[in-house]
Formats: C-alpha cells, structure tokens, sequence
C-alpha cells in the first residue's frame, strides 16, 4: 500500500463530514432567519388585529397557560402557545383578574395578550358601593349618588368595532322596566323574597336591596333580564353563606326582614356602632315601639337630608318608620357584609334610642328617653341636624 493511495482514501470520509456540517450551518441560519420573521417563535399564529366580538371569562384562580387554552378554543388565537409566550413577556398580566373581558377573533397572539392586559378591555364589571339605592340619589347641599339602574346601564357598555363609534350600552331605563315586570323567579329572587317582591307596592323598587354591595361580574352580552339573574344569584349566594337564614330564625324575624334592618343599619350609623343600631331595632321591635328612623323618611323624597322636614316624617308610606309600625315595607338599600354581619350578631345592651351629636359621627346611645333629648340637643348645637333646604 502506497502513502499517495491512503490519503486519497482518508480524503473522502473528511470532505463528507465538511459538506455535512455546512449544510447543517446553512439549515441552522435559514431556521434562524425564518424565526426572526415569525416573532422568535414557531408557534401557530394569526397575523392581524382580528375582528368582531368575543367574550372571555377568567375565573377566580385561572393561570394564564389556561387562559390561553380558552383563547384558543374561542377562537381568539391560533393556538395557546403564540398567546402564552406573549403573555410571558407582559407583566401586566401577571394582576389579571376574574372577569369578563371583551376580544376579538383571529388575533395575532401579541395583540390579544396586549388587548387582554388593557384596564379597558374588562367588562361587565360592577362597583356597587355600600348604601346603594336602585334610584339615582340628590342630597341637599351636596353630591348626589348614581343609583344601581345607572351603574348597571355604565357596566354593560361594550367596545364598538370602530374605534370612532360610542360603545354600546343598555340604558338604565331597560333595567328598570325589567326589574319593575319580570317573573322575579326568572330574575332569580330568593325563595325566602318572592312574596314581599311580588307584593310590591312600588314596583321599581322591589329589588332593593337583593343585590349586595362590593364588586360583580356579569357577562354584558346577555339580556337585561339575564344579567340581573346573574347578579341576583351572586347576591344571594353571598347573603346565604354568611348564614344568613339561620340568623334570621334565631333573632325572630325573616331573612329578608333581616337585609331590610340591615339597610338601615347602613344609612344609619358608622360601622363601629351596627352592632349597636342593630340592637336598638330589635329592642324597638320587642316593645314595641316605633323605629323613627330618618333614613326611611328620606328613602321616597327627591331631595334628602339628614334633618327630615315634619311633613316627610309624616307622611304615610310603606317605608317610613315615623308613620308605620315595625320595619320598612322592604331594604332601603344594598347593605354592606358588615351591616349583615351586625344584623346576625348584634351586641347586646338596653339602648332604645341614639343620634349622631357632632361632624366627626360620634353617636350616642341611651335607653333614657330625657338623655336622648339631651343628646338630641347637642346634636343641633353641632350643626349636624341644621338643614341645608
């Protein structure tokens, strides 16, 4: 065997392995190159802003790999992986939370994760604050309320496909022509409400107080009548789980009685004295006595005060504890948990009656008929019962 012959034979293996190893480089780079034109990734994706409407539901405690899940078979996205590495690189969606937010189909999965951290793109989304009335609200010398038709008919707004369109809503009127006529079975009123509902003597108020204050959901896309059954339903839950039936059973009166209390409880006092107010009700209701409370007074004016005028106080109403005996005809409001809560546990003691005596809510509290015009006094000595008509 001759050298000239072995290297010849040695030559061919090494230039294979060279013409190999370039068409690896050269397949590396195009991959490379062909990623670079695909976002860094060679997951499914659409291209483009999408179209239409499509409505997404988090739930309590959903991860966005879920989430993107759910795009994907919503048809938001192409596929969950082109949503899920775009959402990995948003920190805004690391606070996204239970909702309803309004997309759209076919979208790149950038755009939907960007569109999905957007604070605007939530909707249905309900702040009901504690003490809130279904009517909208006009105090005397100060700043009136938006009632709940009005927050409903905000909520429900939708996002119009062109940007220079006004989103699209449900009037406050269509809330409460359905609240005023619809089966309150259908609506989703609590068994232990549908009697005093039913027998409304004002229509448009009969579903005070069954919705509960704090944050809701509800899906804007449904009809008003659904959407009131959404939130109905949440309410109830809410009241329920606080054992709320069984409280009202060992205090004598129905649970609905005890939202109604509650609602006065509310519009009454600061939360340091409901456990108080709610005693003094039911020493009153014990008596029996007659609550007197202003809060029922101003619940039917159109302009209210704390300092009710005589002919409010005696005008005759299902609502006003001034002219009728026992509690108000129904909730005068949507109470808070807390006020619930003091309704179920309220703190014993002998008092029967009780003011507010100065602007900083400090309230008084007596079962001395003499004492309380003491501090019924010193109450408009504050200025805190001076009127503002």
């Amino acid at each position: 065997m001759s050298k000239s012959n072995g290297a010849a034979r040695t030559a061919g293996p090494i230039r294979a392995l060279l013409i190999a190893a370039l068409i690896g480089v050269l397949l590396a780079a195009a991959l490379l190159v062909y990623r670079s034109g695909n976002s860094g990734s060679s997951a499914a994706d659409y291209d483009g802003q999408g179209e239409g409407t499509v409505m997404l539901r988090v739930s309590e405690g959903e991860s966005l790999g879920e989430v993107g899940e759910e795009l994907e078979n919503l048809n938001v996205v192409k596929s969950a992986q082109a949503f899920n590495e775009a959402a990995n690189l948003n920190t805004a969606l690391g606070g996204l939370q239970p909702g309803y937010y309004q997309l759209r189909e076919e979208m790149k999965g950038s755009v939907a994760a960007a569109l999905l951290a957007d604070p605007n793109s939530r909707v249905g989304w309900l702040q009901v604050p504690a003490g809130s009335r279904l009517k909208d609200t006009t105090v005397v010398g100060g700043p009136g309320a938006q009632g709940i038709y009005t927050l409903m008919s905000e909520a429900s707004c939708l996002r119009a496909e062109d940007a220079n369109e006004a989103p699209q809503c449900k009037s406050a009127e269509e809330f409460r022509q359905v609240a005023e006529t619809a089966d309150p079975a259908a609506l989703g009123v609590p068994e232990w409400a549908i009697n005093e509902v039913s027998n409304a003597p004002d229509p448009s108020r009969r579903l005070e107080g069954l919705l509960s204050s704090g944050n809701h959901d509800f899906d804007p896309t449904g009809s008003a009548e659904e959407i009131w059954r959404e939130l109905i339903d949440s309410s109830t839950a809410q009241y329920e789980e606080s054992g709320l039936v069984q409280s009202a059973a060992n205090i004598n009166i129905t649970p609905y009685e005890l939202v109604t209390a509650a609602s006065l409880i509310q519009h009454e006092a600061g939360a340091a004295d409901y456990g108080k107010v709610a005693t003094v009700i039911l020493n009153r209701l014990a008596e029996p006595m007659r609550l007197q409370f202003d809060s029922t007074v101003n619940y039917t004016q159109d302009d209210q005060e704390v300092a009710t005028t005589d002919d409010a106080r005696g005008e005759e109403n299902p609502w006003n504890t001034y002219a009728k005996d026992g509690l108000p005809y129904g909730p005068i409001a949507s109470p808070s948990m807390e006020a619930i809560s003091a309704m179920e546990n309220p703190e014993p003691g002998p008092w029967l009656y009780f003011v507010t005596v100065n602007v900083d809510g400090t309230t008084e509290f007596t079962e001395d008929y003499n004492q309380h015009l003491a501090n019924q006094q010193a109450a408009v000595d504050s200025g805190v019962l001076s009127s503002g008509r």
